[in-house]
């Protein structure tokens, strides 16, 4: 006789969630971690069964590194790195060397270099851990906006089954292809492509002689990373118009001839695994929030892969949105905290599809492009050009505005900007580092005058279970400040303690994380969703 294990039995849908987050790309699942880190009761749902495999995004810029460093997940430089000490990578822009990358010694390496899929295994991972649920060979094929909710009809595509599902927030990060935004009712504004690629894994069955990196011909670039132990990744730049259909298939054959015509001699590939179209169309969404739907990564904003900035820039939404959703659900925050995640990221969003246009002009095959291809080398040349164009490709220029629905001080020079890491001592005196206090996704409130940090404390005991206090040494030469650390990292509040007003700071303390009576999750349920 022989007996089986009977399979576990597959996890049903909810019905009720606070947010469902629909895509479980990097994106989506960083997402869900950062609400799940705040208890918040999110459901990912995501239509394939597993994470995509093609060579995709494999970079991660400076204020990527940074942010994952304040989580845990990366590690920090040496603390004891002097204040000006820098590291610095090379970098390229438009497919030209020149371009450095530079962060502060004490923030780490300013790139790392992570496959996409495992960034995306590693949060699901995590956002699991944290009591987050995620639904694969899951399909959303309906959704309905209400003042106070969103509905939406979820299908398992292994049975067939629609069931319903009605969230308190949805956010759309199904990509650029997605149903939430279309669906949701949420307008773009689109630029067309000026050039197609194709991005495939194929066996180089002559390495030696493959043109290496980037590599431009009077017929248009390719991009070869050579591994001569097994499939390489090969991307062709193609300016010929029209572009073929971005759905239809890629053969090796038209590889093989989309390849070997840019380089102008044989490129001989055995070994197809994956191949994929792509380009430089680009699209913007108008806002990044209608009523109670929300938008992030691609499903926001589309441009070409130029310079590798469309990963983190999905990821910085996340990091941006999660901690404000979570004040909204869980601590009673104002619904107004909400828009200033489309204040504050949609312009990010506009920079990197501007600068990535620019470098598709700068790429043109032809010798039209030549002059501006010359005058961009000499910049790169400057350090300040290029410290200016690094900062801009890494995201390390972001600041964000002042906003009294984010609590920023519009008189602090240092307000919206990112807070360096740095040592900091807890109150009972234990040594510690700003990025460390994060961890957890709470703020961090600073003291630089010694003995302060008890009254502060007495200020901000309402909000001592979302904000951490410590003590650091004055920065530089400056005079002595206190500074709030929002749970992303950006500072919201910053004063000279001779300026000190107890009504300033519970002001941005209660714009950021509620009022000081916040106490029960389902209060945070009766707020008006308005549109924008």
């Amino acid at each position: 006789m022989t007996s089986s294990v009977p399979e576990a039995p597959r996890p049903v849908l909810p019905r009720e969630v606070e947010v469902a987050v629909v895509g479980g790309g990097p994106v989506g699942m960083l997402l869900a971690t950062e609400l799940a880190l705040r208890d918040v009761r999110v459901v990912v749902v995501e239509r394939a069964a597993e994470p995509c495999e093609e060579p995709k995004a494999g970079t991660l810029h400076a204020r990527t590194v940074q942010s994952l460093v304040r989580r845990g997940v990366l590690a920090g430089g040496p603390l004891d790195a002097a204040p000006d000490a820098e590291v610095t990578t090379p970098f390229h822009f438009a497919g030209m060397s020149g371009l450095t990358i530079t962060a502060p010694a004490v923030e780490g390496a300013p790139i790392a270099g992570l496959p996409q899929a495992r960034v995306e295994r590693y949060f699901e991972d995590r956002a699991t851990r944290l009591g987050a649920r995620v639904f694969r060979r899951h399909e959303v094929r309906g959704l309905t906006r209400h003042p106070d909710r969103v509905d939406l009809e979820v299908a398992d595509l292994t049975t067939g089954i629609s069931r319903p599902l009605s969230a308190r927030w949805a956010v759309g990060t199904d990509g650029a292809r997605g149903t939430v935004r279309t669906a949701a009712g949420i307008a773009a504004g689109d630029h067309p492509a000026t050039f197609s690629s194709i991005v495939a894994l194929a066996r180089l069955l002559e390495p030696r002689h493959a043109p290496i990196g980037w590599n431009r011909t009077p017929r248009g670039w390719t991009m070869t990373n050579v591994n001569p132990a097994g499939p390489s990744r090969i991307i062709t730049f193609d300016w010929t118009l029209p572009a073929p259909d971005r759905h239809s298939p890629v053969t090796a054959d038209e590889l093989r001839r989309t390849l070997d015509r840019i380089v102008g001699r044989p490129v001989p590939f055995t070994d197809l695994r994956i191949a994929r179209r792509t380009g430089d169309f680009a699209r913007l969404a108008d806002t990044y929030r209608l009523g109670r739907v929300l938008l992030a990564g691609d499903a926001a904003h589309h441009h070409s892969a130029m310079g590798g900035q469309g990963l983190n820039l999905g990821l910085q939404d996340a990091f941006n949105l999660g901690w404000k959703l979570a004040s909204v659900i869980r601590d009673g925050a104002d619904v107004a905290l909400l828009d200033t995640y489309t204040d504050e990221r949609r312009p990010a969003a506009r920079r990197v599809i501007d600068n990535t246009r620019v470098q598709s002009q700068l790429m043109r095959p032809d010798a039209t492009a030549d002059p501006l291809r010359a005058l961009t080398r000499e910049l790169l040349a400057l350090p300040e050009a290029r410290r200016h164009i690094g900062d801009m490709i890494s995201a390390q220029d972001v600041a964000y505005p002042p906003s009294t629905a984010a609590g920023v001080s519009r008189d602090a020079p240092d307000a919206g900007t990112f807070a360096t890491d740095r040592p900091l001592t807890t109150p009972g005196g234990g040594p510690t580092r700003l990025s460390d206090l994060l961890a957890d996704g709470n703020a961090v409130l600073i003291s630089e005058t010694a003995g302060d940090t008890a009254t502060l404390s007495a200020r901000i005991h309402p909000w001592a279970d979302r904000v951490t206090i410590a003590h650091a040494k004055p920065a530089h030469a400056h005079p002595p400040r206190a500074r709030l650390v929002r749970p992303d990292g950006y500072i919201a509040w910053s004063a000279p303690h001779d300026e000190l007003a107890a009504h300033r700071l519970e002001g941005t303390l209660t714009a950021l994380f509620g009022p000081r009576d916040a106490g029960t999750p389902s209060a945070s349920h009766t707020l008006a969703a308005t549109g924008r």
